[in-house]
């Protein structure tokens, strides 16, 4: 396991850059069963510039060579197990040990993608047979992947066949700066304000996924002056990530679109106050994508200095060229 770590800097216009677990195979290593890798061109051409990656192989790391045999999930007395195609040897414990033995490493990321398909690394609806190799059902999930997720509840986590789906590409980049940003401040001196000034950046962006996980996350920030530090940490943490985790809708992207332009409305004629509103209409009737009236927003804040609304991290949530909402269309 080597950690591709990116360059140290971080400063108020410059934020965080992300560290972000990866199956290795999906850099390009050869690592896969048959010798090959399977290389995202979204991971190594575009997300690249943006994060370090720590690769991983669970497969090659536990010893079991390239090329070699492939592996299945299979029921064994209700559980599922990862077992050799060939020899039927079980290397579930093997492959879930690679988590633990890393988990020191693990806790930095603020992101991981995962193979799909894969029974040591797939996340969703692996096919699991049965001891005489008939299939039971399509509801696995690989052995290092679920001690994965076990160990680190919070990680933004996706697999590399759903990032081709537009929405949850988006979803997923939007997590992982998210949890760069809030894993910066924790790991800083901070205090009460920190916090305070990290949850209101980020309002518009937390309405977008969830009005009701604002107010929660709201909440929290509220008792951090009287409550425990650590308590304050571990609430937190978990309601934020637990609603950026939601896929906001179209309506709720309207709310947020349209909070930003009460504030600069005021400051706006009425040339360019119609021109932002029909933008954000066109966003509703899924005229334009959701890259037109943010783009629009950002115009009109940097010229009238609206600080509050030019700050929101709903309006950057990510580097610009990643160009994501250009085809939002939910």
């Amino acid at each position: 396991m080597t950690t591709r770590l990116p360059p140290a800097q971080t400063t108020a216009e410059t934020p965080p850059r992300p560290l972000v677990g990866v199956s290795s195979c999906l850099l390009g290593a050869p690592v896969r069963y048959n010798g090959g890798h399977s290389r995202s061109r979204f991971l190594t051409d575009e997300l690249d510039r943006h994060v370090g990656w720590l690769p991983v192989c669970p497969e090659a790391e536990i010893g079991l060579g390239v090329p070699r045999p492939t592996l299945r999930l299979q029921r064994r007395d209700g559980e599922d197990r990862v077992v050799s195609s060939k020899s039927g040897a079980d290397v579930s414990e093997e492959l879930a040990r690679t988590a633990d033995r890393h988990l020191a490493q693990l806790r930095r990321l603020d992101g991981y993608v995962l193979k799909n398909k894969s029974p040591s690394c797939g996340l969703y609806a692996l096919p699991v047979f049965d001891e005489d190799g008939g299939r039971v059902d399509g509801k696995g999930r690989g052995a290092f992947a679920r001690r994965l997720t076990e160990l680190l509840p919070s990680l933004p986590v996706e697999e590399q066949g759903r990032l081709s789906d537009p929405v949850l590409r988006e979803l997923f980049a939007q997590r992982v700066f998210a949890h760069a940003r809030l894993r910066t401040l924790w790991e800083s001196p901070w205090r009460t304000r920190d916090l305070v000034e990290l949850h209101a950046r980020h309002k518009l962006q937390l309405m977008s996924h969830s009005p009701e996980g604002y107010r929660e996350t709201g909440r929290i920030v509220a008792r951090a002056g009287t409550a425990e530090r650590e308590e304050t940490v571990a609430a937190y943490t978990e309601a934020f990530h637990r609603t950026m985790a939601v896929v906001p809708s179209r309506g709720r992207h309207v709310n947020a679109l349209q909070h930003a332009f009460g504030m600069l409305s005021p400051l706006l004629d009425d040339s360019r106050r119609h021109d932002l509103l029909e933008a954000i209409q066109d966003y509703r009737r899924e005229q334009v994508p959701l890259s037109v009236p943010v783009a629009l927003l950002r115009h009109h804040c940097a010229g009238e200095d609206v600080a509050w609304v030019r700050d929101q991290t709903y309006l950057r949530p990510y580097p610009d060229d990643l160009r994501l909402r250009h085809a939002i269309a939910v």
